[in-house]
């Protein structure tokens, strides 16, 4: 049997050595868009652009662990396309690679700002990274667009280096899509304590500058100074090589709660790309977290060696900045009451739970950990929410 997945991240990697520990003893071919042997991402706005670890402390696989595997690398050619009837995956070189089951862990692409300067940069591969990184060693006024996650780990990265930072979003306040307003708030806060200018509720009208950018004009006609400009915008799902295969693309993949594609028994996808239906949450869900990229390879590799098994784990997310570890168990939900546990927004360490319709949703510490996994054993029971008092302590 062949099994070919497509996409070298943590998601195709971990799935391809989930399914030889299940014993799956067909051939396997790894294809990755880029020319690297498979490395994690997350250190890659960390400690990478501070210079603590290096490019090989970041390899997922060595290719004598691939040896070992028997799998077989196809690094730098990218999947183009897909002709499901012929069960065959295009490559950009124009090879065509045979399967009999296909494993889509491609991930998601940055969105890239419509500037043309030199010194604008989108950080989402090792090779953004080390541009942005020998960028900061220059000693740059640094513009960070976006104010995710990705980009509040750079914004502190720059000001670890010393550098004059400010950083430029649309929404009122820090990662209020993972957080919401009130944690996103608290967030904030720090991020104004290590010296980051924050720019809340601004866009950038254009970026101005002679041979490279030198500043952003923002949408109220204010200026930022910036000779490195780092833009973390957000990113999509990596499906353009399956245009046209006849599969659901409107979120990524959607995939049943098997993570099998929606009408292709032979179709799977894993990590970012994936889209299911979760019995959690009620409907498509899509994350773009480390630990569901594992979590759901184990999955997939279980389903595909005879065990079948839904995915549907609690959701789970960390961030290294402003000196201490943020870690989210659950979804913070649009209009979530937020109830402190341990600590509060000014302190220097907190846990919080948030919820609403009746049910506790997340649970949010930043240097608490100890006290955020009391509550979690109360997120995965499905605990219910009591209006201004939250849940009882665990």
């Amino acid at each position: 049997m062949d099994l070919v997945i497509v996409g070298a991240s943590l998601a195709g990697v971990r799935t391809a050595q989930a399914l030889r520990r299940k014993g799956f003893d067909g051939r396997i071919t790894l294809v990755g868009a880029e020319p690297h042997l498979p490395y994690d991402r997350p250190p890659l706005s960390k400690d990478f652009l501070l210079g603590k670890t290096d490019s090989a402390a970041l390899t997922l696989l060595t290719a004598e662990q691939a040896e070992d595997l028997g799998l077989e690398l196809r690094l730098g050619e990218p999947a183009t396309a897909l002709d499901r009837a012929a069960r065959r995956v295009r490559l950009s070189g124009g090879d065509a690679v045979p399967y009999d089951i296909l494993v889509a862990a491609t991930g998601s692409t940055p969105r890239t700002p419509p500037v043309e300067l030199p010194g604008v940069h989108v950080l989402r591969t090792i090779d953004d990274a080390v541009a942005v990184r020998d960028a900061l060693a220059g000693g740059p006024r640094v513009a960070v667009v976006g104010g995710g996650f990705i980009g509040a780990e750079v914004a502190c990265a720059a000001r670890a280096l010393g550098l004059e930072t400010t950083l430029v979003d649309s929404a009122p306040t820090l990662m209020t899509r993972g957080l919401g307003p009130v944690l996103g708030e608290a967030m904030a806060a720090r991020h104004r304590a290590l010296g980051v200018a924050l720019r809340m509720g601004r866009t950038v009208r254009e970026a101005r500058g002679s041979s490279r950018v030198e500043e952003l004009v923002l949408d109220d006609g204010s200026v930022v100074a910036a000779d490195l400009v780092v833009a973390g915008i957000g990113a999509e799902p990596a499906v353009g090589w399956l245009d046209g295969a006849g599969l659901d693309l409107t979120d990524g993949v959607g995939c049943d709660a098997l993570l099998r594609a929606t009408g292709a028994e032979d179709v799977y996808a894993v990590g970012d790309v994936a889209s299911w239906r979760s019995t959690r949450y009620g409907g498509p869900v899509r994350v773009e977290h480390w630990t569901a990229a594992g979590e759901q390879a184990m999955a997939v590799a279980a389903t595909i060696t005879g065990t079948p098994t839904a995915f549907d784990s609690l959701p789970y997310v960390w961030s290294d900045q402003a000196g201490a570890r943020l870690q989210i168990f659950g979804r913070v939900m649009p209009g979530d009451e937020v109830v402190f546990v341990l600590g509060g927004p000014e302190e220097e360490r907190f846990a919080a739970i948030t919820g609403g319709a009746g049910r506790l949703h997340a649970v949010v510490a930043f240097g608490a950990l100890a006290e955020a996994m009391r509550y979690r054993t109360l997120l995965l029971r499905g605990a219910e929410w009591v209006p201004g008092l939250g849940v009882p302590r665990a």
